[in-house]
């Protein structure tokens, strides 16, 4: 495997991770950006952004909780720039995008040069919105190949991405007669998870004290431990945790504390309902509701912690970070068996899987569906509606509670078991080489397409996406051509120069056309001349600045200094 020295990433909004209320997607993708920036073995790193970055804040970001790797201390050199600007791509290889709409990269990609030019990857971390699953989809009709790729976090959500391809590519036949229907490699990469961070937050004495003392926590008392976004729809309905604790606790005898840690997407509303759930179904279980958005307060939670239990019943789950986390610190786990977490927990070994039960769908979920689609349900409810008719067997999880209650060797090899996989398995530099075995498969599979890859298309710009000034181009009586002589108008030839800089609205949206400096150039030009050609006009400008210059020319007749008809 020749390990390349660059790499670029797409970051479109230009922050790794937003500070609070946190999602799953995008921790873990600033789990990945950060690896790969300690453990890649790259020398450079380039971030593609839609506005400019401070590169000192991005040093910041990527290089942030990460525990010194390969890469030394310094880290590669990091850069910024347009995610127009395909140069940098280009001699990577491999442009690393962290979600999965990869059809617009894919149509700039083709504009810049050609197909093959580098491979793009993104990544899939839930795949429920039937929005952004149509979105995603798109890329069988964009310009994407074999050695383009959509990473999935667990076994289960490739079969989801690929069973969903199928069905679109065979209406695609059907519809169309589609012969030749290229679609991006589906690998298998989990998430990651920092070990060695983990597993020295658990192992706080001190924490462990100051927490249990602050919530009134006995040494024999048992923590049971949640941490996640406290929302039903998009993480679990609590109510089978709550049932399930308080039955572990009243058939153990044991005194029993619920740590649930987390944020509220929708506030107090939700705060009251978890609240009222907590006090009618584990009235017995002192149940605390924490701040998960508080480093500390989490690392602190680590250390108190016996259990972790997080039964998830949603569609949006996909993987599972925060179980993945939960093994990295030493804790057994009680999980739904569903989707990624029956991938990252060993049914026994780690932790115990507690079975589900989902409906089997049929006219009324074609009627969710639609009504979805036509933006009469939303989002959370749509989620949440699948979620409250998904069961999570509560006697087995209060089952698996009680069992791990009574023996604190069983937590204890469970534990140790769970730690031991998630440094083998889990940890950033393991998943970080399988990123980049990935990016070498990618970049054989272009180079032995050669052009056979790439066969010869009139269509560089996305048809339904294209240049405005061209689809339009019926709008107006005239379009600008080459061959179109310009000259002053009477009020420019007076030294009225039209657009005035003290008004806003002479100077809106600059970034299409030339500098101040390139306008008056105009001027001079066509007073000296008289009139001139478009084409005489632009060839007295560098040909990197021509096209800006020829918008230049629009927006100075559009303030009626320059005018394009013949004299009267």
């Amino acid at each position: 495997m020749t390990q390349p020295e660059e790499l670029a990433i797409y970051l479109p909004h230009g922050q790794v991770a937003p500070p609070v209320n946190p999602y799953g997607r995008l921790i873990a993708n600033a789990g990945v950006y950060r690896a790969l920036v300690r453990y890649g073995g790259y020398q450079n790193i380039h971030v593609q952004s839609h506005r400019a970055l401070p590169l000192d804040g991005l040093a910041r970001e990527l290089l942030a909780d990460i525990a010194p790797g390969a890469a030394g201390a310094a880290g590669p050199a990091l850069s910024t720039g347009s995610p127009l600007a395909t140069g940098v791509p280009a001699r990577a290889g491999v442009l690393l995008s962290g979600q999965p709409y990869l059809s617009e990269l894919a149509w700039i990609r083709r504009h810049a040069s050609r197909d093959d030019a580098y491979s793009i990857v993104g990544s899939i971390f839930a795949f429920a919105s039937a929005t952004h699953r149509e979105q995603m989809m798109g890329s069988a009709l964009a310009p994407l190949h074999e050695w383009d790729a959509l990473i999935c976090s667990s076994p289960t959500l490739e079969e989801v991405v690929r069973r969903t391809f199928d069905t679109w590519e065979d209406y695609l036949r059907e519809r169309l007669g589609a012969t030749r229907l290229p679609r991006p490699q589906l690998p298998v990469i989990p998430f990651g998870v920092d070990v060695e961070i983990l597993g020295a937050q658990a192992a706080d004495a001190s924490a462990r004290k100051s927490l249990r003392s602050a919530y009134g926590i006995a040494d024999s008392d048992v923590v049971v431990f949640f941490l996640g976004r406290l929302s039903f729809y998009d993480k679990a309905f609590p109510q089978a945790m709550f049932k399930a604790v308080e039955a572990a606790q009243r058939g153990t005898g044991a005194k029993t504390h619920f740590v649930m840690a987390g944020w509220f997407p929708a506030g107090e509303r939700d705060r009251a309902r978890f609240g009222e759930a907590a006090r009618r179904y584990a009235p017995s279980v002192a149940t605390q509701f924490l701040d998960g958005n508080d480093a500390a307060v989490v690392a602190q939670c680590w250390a108190a912690a016996d259990i972790f239990l997080l039964l998830s019943d949603t569609i949006l789950e996909t993987f599972g970070q925060a179980p993945l986390e939960a093994m990295a610190a030493g804790l057994p786990l009680v999980v739904s068996d569903w989707d990624g977490y029956r991938f990252i927990v060993r049914d026994g070994v780690d932790g115990i899987l507690v079975p589900t039960l989902g409906a089997a769908g049929g006219r009324l979920g074609e009627t969710l569906a639609h009504l979805q689609s036509l933006g009469m349900v939303d989002y959370p409810h749509y989620a949440g509606a699948v979620a409250q008719h998904t069961a999570v067997n509560v006697g087995r999880a209060a089952d698996a509670l009680s069992r791990l209650i009574a023996s604190p060797e069983l937590r204890a090899s469970m534990g140790a078991a769970g730690k031991r996989r998630a440094r083998e398995v889990f940890s950033w530099p393991v998943i970080v080489d399988q990123y980049n075995r990935l990016f070498s498969e990618l970049t054989e599979r272009r180079l032995l397409a050669g052009d056979a890859g790439t066969s010869a298309s009139g269509h560089r710009m996305n048809p339904l996406r294209g240049d405005p000034f061209v689809d339009f181009r019926g709008h107006p009586s005239a379009v600008m051509h080459d061959r179109l002589r310009l000259r002053l108008t009477a009020a420019a030839d007076q030294e009225a120069l039209g657009p005035d800089p003290a008004v806003e609205l002479d100077q809106m949206f600059p970034g299409l056309r030339g500098s101040p400096a390139e306008a008056r150039e105009v001027v001079s030009l066509l007073r000296e001349a008289g009139s001139l050609p478009v084409r005489d006009v632009l060839l007295a400008f560098p040909a990197g600045r021509r096209a800006f210059v020829r918008m230049s020319l629009v927006w100075l007749a559009k303030a009626g200094v320059v005018d394009w008809l013949p004299a009267a």
